[in-house]
């Protein structure tokens, strides 16, 4: 399961950069024809808004495989080694369940909802700008699942390292 975490990672950072990137062109080129030109193409502003939506989703998704979120740490580092950081941890992945779930199930009515409604500058439908909120949950579902298994893996190793000792 690692090895395809970390296959995942690879690609969601470098789809990330090719978004950022692209996003980046686009500004650039909107900018240089709006005061060089005085023209502006209709679908780069929203074009780029949408990549920017996907990046972050995405930025989200490669940012929790990774334990970088903003999080307070004090008490899981205080209580690491002990049971009740392990109930700690255990608590605070069902609160990411939780939270992924509402993600999945709000995202995905939302994709379903906008699919009839067009963007006016590009003519695309709305639902594939809604489709990366489902699709972001189940990566992070991922890698919840990914450190729930090594919280259980943990505990247990633990456990019988405490039996071997008695």
């Amino acid at each position: 399961m690692d090895s395809l975490l970390k296959r995942l990672r690879t690609v969601l950072y470098w789809v990330s950069v090719g978004c950022m990137s692209a996003m980046l062109c686009i500004i650039f080129m909107q900018v240089v024809t709006r005061y060089v030109f005085g023209y502006t193409y209709e679908w780069s502003e929203e074009l780029a808004r949408f990549l920017f939506v996907w990046v972050v989703f995405l930025g989200s998704a490669l940012i929790m495989g990774e334990g970088g979120h903003l999080a307070v740490t004090l008490l899981v580092s205080k209580l690491k080694g002990r049971p009740s950081g392990t109930v700690l941890q255990f608590f605070i992945n069902i609160c990411s369940y939780i939270f992924i779930g509402l993600l999945f199930t709000q995202g995905w009515k939302m994709t379903s909802v906008m699919s009839f409604q067009t963007s006016p500058g590009m003519g695309l439908s709305m639902s594939y700008v809604y489709a990366i909120i489902p699709i972001s949950a189940v990566l992070m579902l991922l890698y919840t699942v990914r450190d729930t298994l090594r919280i259980i893996a943990e505990a247990r190793g633990k456990n019988s390292a405490e039996l071997a000792e008695s």
